[in-house]
């Protein structure tokens, strides 16, 4: 089983645990934090990752953490189990999957755009508006720029990309007339 699997098969009981104990957003940002604490600080995480450290010794140092963070117990439980299954690898994907699923939860869906110019503040806006009423969920907006572009736009919107690139329109143009020669 994939590492993304086995997380999302985690996100999904914390996420459950958490919907009845305490809510979905606590649990993530408590996760995040933990996560980001492990991820700033090298030394904690070659320990928490190293297989020849005993499971109770992460164990402990995972307890201790989590207390020190004020966690929920859902999250707690959680991480203390991943210490000790030597399973804390998983923590970047658990903490992308788990995000996935409170969006999901919230109605909120992420969109990138890229366009050939930075867009203005306004224009933004608008088109944010546009994506919420075509996807009737909320949206969550980020910009790239990309010259190569030359007009319009590309949207993503999770696996779906909506292409409107001027670039695309001259490349379709040239594969069409190079067909009717």
């Amino acid at each position: 089983m994939s590492m993304r699997a086995s997380a999302a098969r985690y996100a999904k009981a914390l996420f459950d645990v958490a919907s009845t104990e305490s809510t979905p957003e606590q649990a993530e940002r408590e996760l995040t934090a933990f996560a980001d604490l492990v991820r700033a600080h090298a030394e904690l995480q070659s320990t928490l990752l190293n297989p020849a450290v005993p499971a109770v010794a992460k164990r402990a140092v995972v307890q201790h953490l989590l207390e020190r963070l004020g966690s929920s117990a859902p999250v707690r439980k959680l991480l203390v189990l991943l210490a000790e299954r030597g399973r804390l690898e998983l923590l970047p994907d658990l903490v992308e999957v788990f995000h996935e699923r409170v969006m999901e939860h919230q109605k909120v869906v992420s969109a990138e755009i890229t366009t050939p110019a930075p867009l203005t503040p306004d224009r933004l806006a608008q088109l944010q508006q546009r994506l919420s009423t075509a996807t009737g969920r909320r949206v969550t907006v980020t910009t790239k720029v990309d010259e190569a572009l030359i007009g319009g736009m590309v949207t993503r919107i999770g696996g779906t990309v909506y292409d409107g690139s001027v670039a695309t329109q001259l490349a379709a143009l040239r594969q069409r007339l190079a067909e009717s020669r």
